[in-house]
């Protein structure tokens, strides 16, 4: 297993492109609150951007169980055990937010 490599490695532009368009998003949040934006627009939009950031995690948490998990599971044991937990916690982490 190279735990150098994450499991996004692939989709790395499509991932970062994803990320530049939440990054917008955002920067639009920040101008919205600047010009003084009707509150349900800014909530709107913050909605919008919750839901973006979500489905990146949900996507990047795909991949690391097809991946990192998958591999780790290959090669058993503790490596195996680790990564499971590692990802179980961040199914817990996301479920709470």
């Amino acid at each position: 297993m190279d735990a150098t490599k994450p499991g996004y490695i692939a989709s790395k532009d499509a991932h970062l492109k994803r990320l530049r368009r939440v990054e917008g998003q955002v920067r639009g949040l920040q101008r919205m609150v600047e010009s003084d934006t009707y509150c349900i627009e800014v909530l709107t939009q913050v909605s919008a951007a919750t839901r973006a950031l979500e489905s990146f995690a949900l996507l990047l948490l795909d991949e690391h169980l097809s991946h990192c998990v998958t591999e780790a599971i290959g090669v058993g044991g503790d490596t195996a055990e680790t990564k499971i937990k590692e990802a179980s916690a961040a199914i817990a982490r996301l479920v709470r937010s």
